[in-house]
């Protein structure tokens, strides 16, 4: 297939798509690439056609992939034709309205409130295991980590690229990077902003200085990684439930899910998520139907 690589460049430069979602979308292509080589011997592009892409469908499908990934997939094949048409490498897109695997209705997970209200304490209580050594500042930052990320339902990587200049405590609210380079405002709570403060004085205190290039650091006082934020929301997050999944985007489920139930509109919490559309937050609705049910299975005169 010719200019993967121009149409890569294109998503990054021109689309600001993620980097998550480039090194997907290149990963994807290289194996349609190989399955068109493999049981086709097509050469180009211009040869796949539709009857192609369905078969790799079906593949996929025989090899067990997820209605999700192949969903991905499809959209990847389906953007690169889109680019050639552009390019003028194709006449016609045969990825188009090619029909997609229903994916299974599945509710985000979510943590119980008071599990989540638990997270507040991480420093102080003895709910949670620590090690007698336990550094004060370590723990005072994955309070942080996992509270921010419930209280303001941000993503991972928004949360990994906060820097301290993010942060206006004269008006209560972070400055926060979404996807495609989108720039939002998340309100904060006084009790947060005493946290962050809180914090980043120990950080300063600890590391002898100020003038970090991430406002979150590990205990060498180097920016956190992802996995370095992954394994530590696990081992907190075990401790408060049992559900399954225990991920950074669990607490965002959990934040959209609680800010639903005790009364906020749709809207807000669309614009709190960052979500470029509606349709995005309105599976959380569905949790807040289950929760409705299971009150009313418990709480209705002709269920008892």
């Amino acid at each position: 297939m010719v200019q993967t690589e121009k149409f890569l460049n294109y998503l990054l430069t021109e689309k600001r798509c993620s980097v998550h979602t480039i090194y997907s979308y290149a990963n994807d292509l290289a194996q349609f690439k190989h399955y068109c080589t493999k049981e086709f011997a097509l050469e180009s592009a211009s040869e796949v056609s539709a009857q192609v892409v369905r078969s790799w469908l079906a593949h996929l499908m025989e090899e067990s992939y997820q209605a999700t990934s192949v969903h991905r997939k499809l959209s990847a094949v389906n953007a690169y034709m889109r680019f050639l048409m552009k390019e003028g490498e194709i006449k016609s897109n045969p990825a188009r309205n090619i029909p997609k695997p229903k994916k299974p209705s599945r509710l985000p997970l979510f943590v119980e409130e008071r599990g989540a209200q638990a997270l507040y304490h991480i420093s102080d209580s003895e709910q949670f295991a620590r090690s007698d050594d336990a550094d004060p500042f370590s723990l005072k930052r994955d309070e942080l980590l996992v509270t921010l990320l419930y209280e303001t339902g941000i993503r991972q990587s928004e949360l990994l690229g906060l820097k301290d200049s993010d942060v206006d405590a004269s008006i209560g609210q972070i400055k926060v990077l979404g996807k495609r380079n989108k720039m939002r405002y998340v309100p904060l709570g006084q009790e947060m902003m005493g946290k962050i403060k809180s914090y980043q004085e120990l950080r300063n205190r600890k590391f002898n200085g100020s003038g970090f290039e991430r406002m979150l650091v590990n205990d060498q006082g180097k920016k956190v990684t992802k996995s370095f934020v992954y394994v530590k929301v696990k081992f907190y997050l075990s401790q408060v439930t049992t559900i399954q999944r225990k991920s950074p985007h669990v607490l965002r489920h959990t934040f959209a899910t609680h800010m639903l139930n005790n009364g906020a509109e749709l809207n807000v919490i669309k614009e709190i998520l960052g979500h470029s559309s509606l349709a995005a937050t309105q599976v959380y609705t569905h949790n807040s139907i289950e929760k409705l049910k299971s009150i009313h299975s418990r709480m209705h005169p002709r269920n008892n």
